[in-house]
């Protein structure tokens, strides 16, 4: 899935990377060639060749979720760069696992450095980007304990970044360390299925979907 998005001043894009294909999502500011990335998943070499083909610095590296395809190269990148490795705290212990987890997807991955800004349920983002922050975090647990969602109307429609929490007609899984079936239910009814109807949702994987689909015809939601 490639998905552009852009105002007079700010671009989106999204596509996917990695051995699982999970959606990484840039957004920078057209003058300065700043970039905030999200989820820039386990296949740095891309993700390198994007930011060079836009001419990009990126200043923050955000995650949904601490699982190897969604952050397992950011370490790397931070290093390369002097982004900010940021995350939601819950998900500590999975980043402390990078080397485990980088065993089962057959790739050696070294002990992660701190992680730079842990990211909260409201906080805001984007003021690296614009004059303002415009991207809200949204803490959505049941996937993982620290899964969030980021949420922004920058682009004249309401967008919704919801990693591994919402897909099409689906949810996450919960069956893996830290995921909790009925949390995930609840985040998603209470956090996300309250969002405007005409919210654009890429999810963390394959195709893109809108909260009001969700809400008619979502099976795990009814």
């Amino acid at each position: 899935m490639l998905f552009e998005k852009e105002t007079e001043a700010l671009k989106l894009i999204s596509f996917p990377v990695g051995s699982y294909q999970c959606n990484c999502t840039v957004i920078f500011q057209k003058e300065t060639k700043k970039a905030i990335v999200v989820d820039p998943g386990n296949d740095l070499e891309l993700i390198k060749r994007v930011m060079s083909h836009f001419g990009l610095t990126p200043t923050h590296l955000i995650h949904t979720h601490a699982h190897f395809d969604h952050i397992g190269q950011s370490d790397t990148f931070r290093q390369q760069t002097g982004a900010k490795l940021c995350l939601h705290k819950g998900d500590q212990f999975l980043f402390d696992m990078l080397p485990m987890q980088g065993k089962f997807f057959g790739q050696t991955v070294g002990t992660p450095g701190p992680v730079d800004q842990y990211l909260e349920h409201h906080d805001e983002l984007g003021d690296s980007l614009s004059e303002k922050d415009f991207i809200k975090v949204l803490h959505t647990p049941g996937h993982t304990p620290g899964s969030i969602s980021f949420y922004t109307e920058e682009f004249g429609e309401p967008i919704l970044l919801s990693g591994d929490t919402l897909f099409e007609n689906s949810i996450g899984r919960t069956d893996l360390p830290g995921g909790d079936g009925k949390e995930i239910i609840k985040s998603i009814k209470d956090k996300l299925l309250t969002l405007p109807d005409e919210t654009l949702v890429i999810t963390g994987h394959g195709a893109m979907t809108s909260i009001k689909e969700e809400k008619q015809f979502n099976p795990f939601l009814c």
